[in-house]
């Protein structure tokens, strides 16, 4: 007989005992309590469904969803999709759930761009620098978001009128009534170029797998960036001439008491989002610094042996590795950035919240409007953990 031990792993498996109805069984009993739960949770559901609708009933308050279809009357100042006050409730809520992904989208590009760089230099060695974003981490983190919220609403409030407004560079202008930018005129041939540029990464991408395959093969590299490039440039910029190379630029100027023409950003919009980007990067500063200095030392004295600059070092070596452990915590700023935003009803700011409180006010379907509230941002977090849980098990270490 062979002294060869045998790999666990490959041995054969135990065969499973039936289910015995019995309670001295421990699948049994497992299942009987399982199922017990269910039935209370069921029945506390139901009790609180039918307490509701009988309350509703009796105080003849009207429930369900028709109310989306009646015309809203409410006027919104800002909206990404047309809208009029004489359009539907519905369409209302949808001005405020792109509202809410506007700013939480735009929010967590800034806040992550701002929050990796501070964690970069929070670790400088140049001690005037790393002090100053160490009170910087100290002081947003301290503080809480609704009063940094109020106070920059407050300083845009206090600045000069349009007359008198700041002009840092042509065409931009800041004031009171917001910030105004130089912008274009948005014209179907550059939605044709936006979809080529899109399809265009996609193919990038397809092909950079492929290269990656080949040279697996046949050891052999393979260049990305000219397909890249003519992919994805190229081809974008084709299709915009083809399409007439439309490009008018659309520069903001002073007519009256206010500017005409540009790109307007809001005072509610500008506060709350710079709020909110300089709330959460502040968190994101110390995930990021937290996630260098996990990486070991040996690393950054390998790469610096290979006379790598520590920039270099920084970008190539370090940063990768130190995603597997910086994803998973930054990924709850990032819903926590999401939900702040509902704080946007406190500075006049119109996303879902806002909306959503002025529906129910008029139609006084409350528990439809909270219901609505409810739906949008838990679809919205589900959707960035989603996200975010494929990235990490896409960068996560491999064992082999």
């Amino acid at each position: 007989m062979s002294d060869t031990a045998i790999d666990p792993r490959y041995a054969a498996k135990p065969p499973k005992r039936p289910l015995r109805l019995s309670w001295s069984d421990e699948r049994f009993r497992g299942i009987v309590w399982q199922v017990l739960v269910l039935a209370v949770v069921a029945t506390i559901f139901w009790w609180l469904w039918s307490n509701t609708v009988h309350n509703l009933e009796v105080r003849r308050i009207a429930s369900g969803w028709g109310f989306l279809s009646r015309e809203a009357g409410l006027p919104i100042a800002e909206s990404l999709i047309p809208y009029d006050p004489t359009n539907t409730y519905l369409r209302a809520l949808a001005v405020g759930l792109t509202n809410t992904l506007k700013v939480a989208i735009i929010g967590i590009i800034l806040a992550t761009l701002l929050g990796t760089l501070l964690g970069v230099l929070r670790l400088s060695p140049n001690w005037l620098v790393s002090k100053l974003v160490g009170g910087y981490v100290e002081v947003v983190r301290d503080l809480p978001l609704l009063l940094q919220l109020l106070f920059w609403y407050a300083m845009l409030q206090g600045l000069p009128g349009p007359r008198q407004a700041i002009n840092p560079a042509t065409g931009v202008f800041l004031s009171n009534r917001g910030l105004k930018l130089p912008w274009f005129e948005w014209l179907p041939a550059h939605s044709w170029a936006l979809l080529v540029c899109v399809i265009g990464i996609v193919a990038t991408l397809i092909w950079r797998r492929a290269a990656l395959a080949r040279q697996m093969a046949d050891g052999q590299p393979r260049k990305v960036w000219p397909v890249a490039l003519l992919l994805c440039v190229g081809a974008p910029l084709v299709v915009w001439a083809t399409q007439g190379a439309p490009f008018t630029p659309d520069i903001p100027f002073l007519r009256g008491f206010n500017f005409q023409g540009g790109l307007t950003v809001s005072p509610e919009f500008f506060a709350l989002l710079t709020g909110l980007t300089l709330y959460t990067a502040g968190f994101i500063c110390e995930i990021v610094r937290a996630g260098i200095q996990a990486v070991h030392q040996g690393q950054w004295e390998a790469a610096g042996a290979l006379g790598l600059p520590r920039g270099q070092v920084m970008r190539l070596v370090v940063l990768p590795q130190a995603l597997r452990v910086i994803i998973p915590p930054m990924t709850s700023q990032f819903l926590n950035l999401t939900k702040n935003s509902s704080l946007a009803v406190a500075i006049g700011y119109q996303d879902i919240v806002s909306i959503a409180n002025t529906t129910l006010n008029q139609t006084g379907q409350a528990i439809e409007g909270i219901a609505a509230i409810m739906v949008v941002y838990l679809s919205i977090s589900l959707s960035i953990s989603l996200f975010m849980n494929w990235y990490n098990a896409r960068i996560a270490l491999v064992e082999r």
